[in-house]
């Protein structure tokens, strides 16, 4: 067995146990808030932030990982636009955690990482407050709706990126699941994911260092399961954060 396929049973086990336990609301879900996760012991996405990987195995679980990446240069850009992918946050993909559950994607990913989460009176979706640890910047985000940009959801694998290695020839739905996929979605302070945009991790890393092997671990994650290529630069890159 390959380790993609050992990523492929683990984001199953994890797929699975999360929509017995969620319920039909991302109220539910902000129930309880766990510490950060690893992203070696969260393949389906559906616990919150991003832990440090640490000890000399998981480093060498995180490389093993990066290792199994298939590496290409970059196509075109030509035709892509965010549309591309579906409407923004629309609960309208099929095949990843908290689809189709009546809450738009951005206040599932919200529920899932913030602390204190309050929902808009008489909705249990729609998140109007929270506070956030950040995990590309390590601080601490007192949040409010009425400063939405603060707090923007960022899809670790851009959008951008995965159209110029090859999502252009998806089918709709799996570009639909990409971009709600909770594996590869986080919440995090909206200046690094402005200074971010559709960067590689060979042109942009988060600024706190500690993450940022789990930063590319999870890069990995969603990128073996969507078998998305990665440019030589960038996997190089990857390998280094996790020595």
């Amino acid at each position: 067995m390959t380790t993609k396929d050992v990523v492929a049973l683990l984001a199953g086990a994890v797929i699975l146990a999360a929509l017995a336990g969620k319920g039909t609301g991302a109220g539910e879900a902000a129930a309880g808030h766990a510490t950060a996760a690893s992203p070696l012991g969260n393949a389906g996405g559906t616990l919150p932030g991003l832990a440090p990987v640490t000890g000399r195995a998981d480093r060498a679980a995180a490389r093993a990982l990066i290792q199994d990446l298939r590496v290409r240069g970059r196509g075109p850009s030509t035709g892509y636009a965010r549309t591309r992918y579906g409407d923004n946050w629309a609960d309208t993909a099929t095949g990843v955690p908290y689809a189709r559950n009546g809450c738009r994607t951005r206040d599932d990913l919200l529920a899932r990482d913030g602390q204190d989460v309050v929902y808009r009176e008489g909705s249990p979706c729609v998140v109007v407050a929270m506070r956030l640890t950040d995990p590309y910047t390590g601080r601490t985000i007192d949040w409010r709706k009425s400063d939405a940009d603060e707090v923007q959801v960022d899809h670790v694998v851009p959008l951008a990126y995965a159209w110029r290695m090859g999502s252009a020839r998806w089918p709709m739905s799996k570009r639909l699941d990409f971009a709600n996929d909770p594996l590869n979605l986080l919440p995090v302070d909206g200046a690094a994911n402005e200074q971010k945009d559709a960067s590689g991790p060979a042109s942009w890393l988060p600024p706190q260092r500690r993450v940022r092997c789990a930063y590319v671990t999870r890069f990995a994650q969603v990128a073996l399961k969507y078998d998305i290529p990665v440019t030589g630069p960038d996997k190089n890159a990857m390998l280094t954060q996790c020595r």
